[in-house]
């Protein structure tokens, strides 16, 4: 089965290293996160993102359900591109790009997800109508928030 896809790209009015500042300290994503995910922390993140890295925390990313999640930096090329993955938690596969190019006015911030659901019955459905309209619906608060915050 090929992994699911999801795209969302914004253009921030800030410049790149503004942008790469703010989205490589994971202590932000509690700002961009939705409050009814209850994000937090399981152990205090580093502030400097390195390849390599990892950290935990848990969220209630569906139904209020809490889960653990152990997120890796697998790769980083300073200001333009760097990516987490899931290590544990509730995908199979949760592979997250976060890609950073400067634009006339500002810096276009494009998040390219690549993922794949537990093994279930009519996994094809269950994406279609509970997780890809939720991830839809993260990524909308993120972007009002990231509006917001760089306004």
């Amino acid at each position: 089965m090929l992994p699911y896809k999801f795209e969302r790209t914004q253009i921030l009015p800030v410049k790149i290293d503004k942008a790469w500042e703010f989205f490589t300290d994971p202590r932000n994503l509690p700002l961009i996160t939705p409050p009814n995910m209850d994000f937090k922390f399981l152990s205090e993140p580093h502030t400097d993102t390195y390849a390599g890295m990892i950290f935990c925390y848990t969220l209630r990313p569906l139904f209020g359900i809490s889960v653990n999640w152990t997120t890796e930096i697998t790769h980083l090329q300073k200001p333009y591109l760097f990516v987490d993955e899931q290590r544990f938690g509730p995908y199979r596969f949760w592979h997250h790009q976060h890609i950073f190019k400067e634009v006339e006015n500002g810096v276009e911030m494009r998040d390219l997800v690549h993922y794949l659901l537990p093994h279930i019955h009519f996994t094809g459905l269950a994406n279609k109508l509970i997780v890809a309209p939720r991830l839809r619906k993260i990524f909308d608060f993120r972007q009002n928030s990231l509006q917001k915050l760089f306004a």
